[in-house]
């Protein structure tokens, strides 16, 4: 039975990075915690049972409006973060018509199901809303990083998308009064990122290398720099944003930027490697077909409105993947 005086909450891309971080965090915080999560087939359901088995799994999928109804029904949430994406920038080149209906539509879909079934309007709503929408051009990058007020030019699909989502987050606040906002978050990484992500690929790669278990790495471009924070400490920005007495959205960021060949270098320097060139491939096949060469975030306005400030520097960000993929690699042996 579900105590009266708990929070309830929906998360959506609970078996995603962000989606266990905050509930983790969540639950620390009592809230009751559900997640939505995609088919009984979903490959990552056990592993999200048994990590976090406190999480109630919802069945359901963004892209199916019916779904999140009865999700919503079923949860009778107070707060709703909507993580639920295809969130790798290159994928979404490959699928962008995939890319379009989750990562933009979807957004729609679970506005509507909130705007719907929530008839006291006492629903919070969450978008995860990324630096992607910013682009990183010469022309529209401010000096001291992107902020609440820069301009967008999204520079692939799931920027695009995002985008969309950003914009219609604001459309049914401004229509329906709904506490609805997006958290602009700028790169941000850990021990639970995909592999298929360039740091978690770097990372593991490296603890493979010392372990014997792999050669080298092949990557694309090298030279793109990224504002590269710890996900732990942007889940916090992200429920503090929804503790506010009116709805605004924030940049996430770390405020400095460093480069792939930064990371490259930090993470090779962890197993006690100073030249990591000659266990690098540049493959072409990992390079996009428009890139965006620089994205730095101004944080201040959450760091000031918020009390928001990441806690984890880059060096410790390398650090902790680097021994975590170390870890988790000798156990393969």
């Amino acid at each position: 039975m579900v105590s009266a005086n708990k929070k309830r909450v929906l998360i959506t891309g609970i078996t995603g990075q962000d989606g266990g971080h905050l509930a983790k965090l969540l639950h620390g915080k009592n809230y009751e915690v559900f997640g939505l999560i995609r088919g009984q087939n979903n490959p990552k359901r056990e592993a999200t049972i048994k990590e976090y088995p406190y999480v109630t799994l919802i069945e359901g999928d963004v892209t199916d409006y019916s779904s999140l109804i009865r999700a919503m029904q079923v949860a009778k949430p107070d707060e709703v973060y909507n993580l639920a994406a295809i969130s790798h920038v290159g994928h979404s080149f490959k699928v962008p018509q995939l890319t379009s209906d989750v990562t933009g539509k979807g957004v729609l879909n679970m506005l509507e199901a909130i705007r719907v079934t929530d008839l006291e309007n006492k629903v919070r709503f969450y978008q995860a809303s990324t630096s992607e929408m910013f682009g990183g051009l010469e022309y529209n990058r401010p000096k001291n990083g992107y902020n609440e007020e820069s301009s967008f030019h999204p520079r692939s699909p799931y920027g695009v998308a995002k985008l969309y989502g950003f914009w219609i987050t604001k459309n049914y606040r401004e229509s329906y009064k709904m506490f609805a906002v997006s958290g602009i978050l700028f790169n941000h990484e850990g021990e639970r990122r995909g592999l298929e992500f360039v740091t978690r690929k770097i990372t593991n790669a490296v603890a493979r290398i010392k372990l014997g278990k792999q050669d080298f790495i092949e990557l694309g471009d090298l030279w793109p720099k990224r504002d590269w924070g710890y996900a732990g400490d942007y889940v916090e920005g992200m429920w503090r944003m929804l503790q506010r007495d009116e709805p605004k959205d924030y940049v996430l960021a770390t405020g400095e930027t460093h480069s792939i060949e930064e990371f490259l270098s930090l993470a090779f320097k962890e197993i006690g490697i100073d030249d990591w060139k000659p266990y690098v491939k540049q493959n072409p096949a990992f390079m996009r077909p428009a890139e965006v060469d620089l994205l730095l975030g101004d944080p201040s306005k959450a760091e000031r409105e918020l009390g928001w400030k990441r806690k984890v520097d880059f060096p410790g960000l390398v650090r902790l993947m680097v021994k975590s993929d170390l870890n988790i690699e000798s156990k393969k042996i």
